[in-house]
């Protein structure tokens, strides 16, 4: 068993935290753009939500992938870590949800979500989460954190589109 001396892990990215306050809708992914993750922030195109490619506008951002739960994928208990391809997703366009923060940036509640949408690198994808601007390569979304990251990276925050 697994003893946490200083505090429980933020939980798993792209699972909605808060159910009850939240706002998920279901949207139809498009198998030639399709998401590296779950968490990461995509936008409508083509009457599709697909990933960010590059070059959007804090406005593009239309909502965050959700992991799906349950699954009956047979791997885990948290479904499996590669979302599909095409078909239906689920995206949360209000609400609270654990993502990966990326950059390796300290943050604290309150403090403004980031999103990059250039220059990805490995840790670093396009739509992922970050805790400080990076000249034009983030913009800033209408989102919050609500609390320092875990160990492993992962946070809470309210997005509220």
């Amino acid at each position: 068993m697994v003893a946490y001396l200083y505090r429980m892990p933020s939980g798993i990215p792209g699972d909605v935290s808060r159910k009850e306050n939240s706002v998920v809708e279901t949207q139809i992914l498009n198998a030639s753009l399709p998401f590296s993750a779950y968490g990461l922030v995509g936008k409508m195109a083509a009457g599709k939500f697909v990933p960010f490619a590059g070059g959007e506008a804090a406005t593009d951002a239309y909502g965050v992938l959700v992991r799906p739960f349950p699954t009956n994928s047979g791997t885990d208990g948290l479904g499996t870590a590669t979302p599909p391809t095409s078909g239906p997703g689920d995206v949360l366009r209000r609400g609270y949800m654990t993502v990966k923060l990326n950059g390796g940036a300290t943050v604290a509640a309150g403090a403004p979500v980031y999103v990059r949408v250039a220059a990805a690198a490995s840790g670093k994808p396009l739509g992922g989460f970050e805790g400080a601007a990076d000249s034009t390569n983030t913009v800033a979304i209408n989102a919050i954190f609500l609390s320092a990251a875990d160990a492993d990276g992962n946070v809470e925050i309210s997005f509220r589109n």
